[in-house]
């Protein structure tokens, strides 16, 4: 499976962004889709995940803020981020898993929220 990842930038704080994921290869094999985080000097972190069941599960950061989702046709997940704060500011990583539990990552994309 690869990842192409796209739509980060710099935005001011309370403003929005979607990061958009698209996965190309063994796509039949895909499980779970989700977007990951890491600032600097911090451990990458989960942010949101979706399942091919439709269940998805948020950072306690970002709930209420972020909607992550997923475009079955085009094996696109997307990340929904509103209402952005300094704190949101991060290189952001697509993340799959398939239904071997193999994960694959897709190459970073920075956000960065500040005035």
């Amino acid at each position: 499976v690869q990842l192409q990842a796209s739509g980060g930038g710099l935005v001011q704080p309370g403003g929005s962004l979607r990061l958009s994921c698209a996965a190309s290869g063994s796509i039949f094999s895909i499980n779970v889709m989700g977007w990951y985080r890491q600032a600097p000097g911090k451990q990458r972190e989960l942010v949101a995940a979706l399942n091919s069941g439709g269940s998805t599960v948020y950072a306690d950061a970002v709930k209420g803020r972020f909607t992550v989702s997923r475009d079955n046709d085009k094996s696109t997940v997307y990340l929904q981020m509103y209402s952005l704060k300094p704190e949101d500011t991060a290189v952001y990583y697509c993340n799959v898993g398939t239904k071997n539990a193999i994960y694959y990552w897709g190459q970073g994309t920075q956000v960065t929220v500040s005035s």
